[in-house]
Protein backbone atom coordinates (compact mmCIF):
# COMPACT_ATOMS: atom_id res chain seq x y z
CA UNK A 1 0.00 0.00 0.00
CA UNK A 2 1.34 3.45 -0.92
CA UNK A 3 1.93 6.15 1.61
CA UNK A 4 0.41 8.97 -0.30
CA UNK A 5 -2.27 10.93 2.24
CA UNK A 6 -5.64 11.12 0.77
CA UNK A 7 -8.88 13.18 1.44
CA UNK A 8 -11.86 11.84 -0.10
CA UNK A 9 -13.80 11.85 2.94
CA UNK A 10 -15.32 15.61 2.18
CA UNK A 11 -14.39 16.49 6.25
CA UNK A 12 -10.58 16.89 7.78
CA UNK A 13 -11.68 14.73 10.91
CA UNK A 14 -13.25 12.39 8.81
CA UNK A 15 -9.60 12.32 6.54
CA UNK A 16 -8.01 12.10 9.80
CA UNK A 17 -9.48 9.32 11.54
CA UNK A 18 -9.36 7.35 7.89
CA UNK A 19 -5.10 7.62 8.15
CA UNK A 20 -5.32 4.07 10.10
CA UNK A 21 -6.49 2.44 6.56
CA UNK A 22 -8.26 -1.02 6.54
CA UNK A 23 -9.26 -1.43 10.41
CA UNK A 24 -10.84 -4.65 10.01
CA UNK A 25 -7.92 -6.41 7.78
CA UNK A 26 -4.55 -5.09 7.16
CA UNK A 27 -4.71 -1.88 9.64
CA UNK A 28 -2.09 0.13 7.28
CA UNK A 29 -0.70 3.09 9.99
CA UNK A 30 -0.03 6.22 8.19
CA UNK A 31 0.97 7.93 11.07
CA UNK A 32 4.54 5.59 11.34
CA UNK A 33 6.89 9.26 11.89
CA UNK A 34 6.43 12.49 13.51
CA UNK A 35 7.34 13.77 9.80
CA UNK A 36 4.03 11.47 8.11
CA UNK A 37 2.04 12.93 10.71
CA UNK A 38 3.35 16.74 10.14
CA UNK A 39 2.91 15.71 6.41
CA UNK A 40 -0.74 15.32 6.70
CA UNK A 41 -1.25 18.51 9.06
CA UNK A 42 0.27 20.40 6.03
CA UNK A 43 -1.51 18.16 3.06
CA UNK A 44 -4.40 18.29 4.70
CA UNK A 45 -4.63 22.54 4.20
CA UNK A 46 -5.29 22.65 7.86
CA UNK A 47 -1.69 24.81 8.69
CA UNK A 48 0.69 25.91 6.38
CA UNK A 49 4.33 24.95 8.15
CA UNK A 50 4.36 23.16 10.99
CA UNK A 51 7.20 22.62 13.82
CA UNK A 52 8.85 19.50 13.92
CA UNK A 53 7.09 16.88 15.89
CA UNK A 54 8.15 14.03 17.99
CA UNK A 55 7.10 10.40 18.72
CA UNK A 56 4.91 11.96 21.82
CA UNK A 57 3.16 13.46 19.29
CA UNK A 58 2.49 11.00 17.31
CA UNK A 59 1.05 8.67 20.38
CA UNK A 60 -1.25 11.54 21.16
CA UNK A 61 -2.49 12.40 17.48
CA UNK A 62 -2.76 8.57 17.44
CA UNK A 63 -4.88 8.23 20.27
CA UNK A 64 -6.90 11.22 19.37
CA UNK A 65 -7.55 10.11 15.66
CA UNK A 66 -9.10 6.70 17.23
CA UNK A 67 -11.62 8.76 19.82
CA UNK A 68 -12.69 10.81 16.94
CA UNK A 69 -13.15 7.26 14.90
CA UNK A 70 -14.97 6.37 17.90
CA UNK A 71 -17.13 8.82 17.93
CA UNK A 72 -18.15 9.12 14.24
CA UNK A 73 -18.70 5.80 14.57
CA UNK A 74 -21.03 6.22 17.53
CA UNK A 75 -22.80 8.90 15.50
CA UNK A 76 -23.20 7.20 12.26
CA UNK A 77 -24.91 3.99 13.95
CA UNK A 78 -27.02 6.86 16.61
CA UNK A 79 -25.27 4.69 19.48
CA UNK A 80 -24.33 6.55 22.72
CA UNK A 81 -21.23 8.50 22.29
CA UNK A 82 -18.36 6.70 24.11
CA UNK A 83 -17.38 8.52 27.28
CA UNK A 84 -13.69 7.92 26.86
CA UNK A 85 -13.28 9.04 23.64
CA UNK A 86 -15.64 11.91 24.16
CA UNK A 87 -13.17 13.11 27.00
CA UNK A 88 -9.87 12.75 24.84
CA UNK A 89 -11.49 14.53 21.76
CA UNK A 90 -12.55 17.40 24.50
CA UNK A 91 -9.61 17.59 26.02
CA UNK A 92 -7.28 17.94 22.63
CA UNK A 93 -10.05 20.69 21.62
CA UNK A 94 -9.37 22.63 24.59
CA UNK A 95 -5.63 23.00 23.55
CA UNK A 96 -4.68 26.05 21.50
CA UNK A 97 -5.66 25.50 17.94
CA UNK A 98 -3.52 26.73 14.78
CA UNK A 99 -4.61 30.67 14.01
CA UNK A 100 -3.95 31.92 10.78
CA UNK A 101 -2.50 35.39 10.19
CA UNK A 102 -2.87 37.94 7.31
CA UNK A 103 0.52 38.15 6.21
CA UNK A 104 1.74 40.30 3.04
CA UNK A 105 0.87 37.69 0.36
CA UNK A 106 -1.78 36.25 2.17
CA UNK A 107 -2.83 33.81 4.85
CA UNK A 108 -0.16 31.71 6.74
CA UNK A 109 -0.80 29.45 9.56
CA UNK A 110 2.46 28.21 11.24
CA UNK A 111 1.31 25.67 13.88
CA UNK A 112 3.13 23.29 16.55
CA UNK A 113 2.20 19.56 16.50
CA UNK A 114 -0.55 20.23 19.05
CA UNK A 115 -1.53 22.84 18.18
CA UNK A 116 -2.40 21.09 14.83
CA UNK A 117 -3.99 18.38 16.73
CA UNK A 118 -6.11 20.86 18.94
CA UNK A 119 -7.68 21.94 15.20
CA UNK A 120 -8.81 18.77 14.06
CA UNK A 121 -10.57 18.16 17.54
CA UNK A 122 -11.89 21.45 16.71
CA UNK A 123 -13.00 20.20 13.40
CA UNK A 124 -14.63 17.09 14.70
CA UNK A 125 -16.81 18.45 17.60
CA UNK A 126 -17.98 21.00 15.04
CA UNK A 127 -18.86 17.83 12.51
CA UNK A 128 -20.41 15.73 14.97
CA UNK A 129 -22.64 18.52 16.34
CA UNK A 130 -23.92 19.70 13.57
CA UNK A 131 -26.01 19.29 10.37
CA UNK A 132 -23.73 16.43 8.47
CA UNK A 133 -24.39 13.75 11.25
CA UNK A 134 -27.00 12.41 9.14
CA UNK A 135 -24.74 12.29 5.76
CA UNK A 136 -21.89 10.23 7.48
CA UNK A 137 -21.60 6.27 5.78
CA UNK A 138 -18.61 4.08 5.15
CA UNK A 139 -17.44 3.19 2.44
CA UNK A 140 -18.79 0.35 0.54
CA UNK A 141 -15.56 -1.52 0.41
CA UNK A 142 -15.67 -4.45 2.74
CA UNK A 143 -11.31 -3.64 2.98
CA UNK A 144 -11.75 0.43 3.47
CA UNK A 145 -13.32 1.64 6.69
CA UNK A 146 -13.32 5.77 5.68
CA UNK A 147 -15.95 7.24 6.64
CA UNK A 148 -17.22 10.02 4.28
CA UNK A 149 -19.99 12.52 3.73
CA UNK A 150 -22.48 11.70 1.24
CA UNK A 151 -23.96 14.84 -0.27
CA UNK A 152 -24.62 13.42 -3.44
CA UNK A 153 -28.62 13.24 -4.82
CA UNK A 154 -30.67 10.86 -3.02
CA UNK A 155 -27.61 9.72 -0.75
CA UNK A 156 -26.68 7.12 -3.30
CA UNK A 157 -22.72 7.00 -3.31
CA UNK A 158 -21.31 3.55 -2.11
CA UNK A 159 -17.38 4.70 -1.54
CA UNK A 160 -15.26 6.89 -0.04
CA UNK A 161 -13.81 7.60 -3.48
CA UNK A 162 -14.24 6.63 -7.09
CA UNK A 163 -9.94 6.50 -7.78
CA UNK A 164 -9.33 4.62 -4.83
CA UNK A 165 -12.40 1.76 -3.94
CA UNK A 166 -14.67 2.58 -6.43
CA UNK A 167 -12.60 1.92 -9.40
CA UNK A 168 -11.09 -1.36 -7.85
CA UNK A 169 -14.46 -2.44 -6.51
CA UNK A 170 -16.59 -2.44 -10.13
CA UNK A 171 -13.25 -3.69 -11.54
CA UNK A 172 -13.49 -6.82 -9.46
CA UNK A 173 -17.00 -6.89 -10.66
CA UNK A 174 -16.73 -6.99 -13.88
CA UNK A 175 -13.97 -9.24 -13.86
CA UNK A 176 -16.46 -12.08 -12.04
CA UNK A 177 -19.42 -11.29 -14.41
CA UNK A 178 -17.10 -12.30 -17.57
CA UNK A 179 -15.42 -15.08 -16.13
CA UNK A 180 -18.98 -16.70 -15.22
CA UNK A 181 -20.47 -15.77 -18.51
CA UNK A 182 -19.55 -18.21 -20.86
CA UNK A 183 -18.00 -17.15 -23.99
CA UNK A 184 -20.75 -16.38 -26.96
CA UNK A 185 -20.96 -18.79 -29.45
CA UNK A 186 -20.04 -17.54 -33.15
CA UNK A 187 -22.90 -18.38 -35.78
Amino acid sequence: MNLDHVFVCGHPALDFAATLRARRSARFEMFVTPDRLNAWYVESGLVDTITPGQEDDVREATAVREAVYQLVTDRRLGQELDQEALDLVNAAARKTPATPQLTATGRLTEATPEQALATVARQAVELLSGPDVPLLKECGNPECTRVYIDRSRGMRRQWCGMESCGNRIKAAAYRARKKSTPAATAH
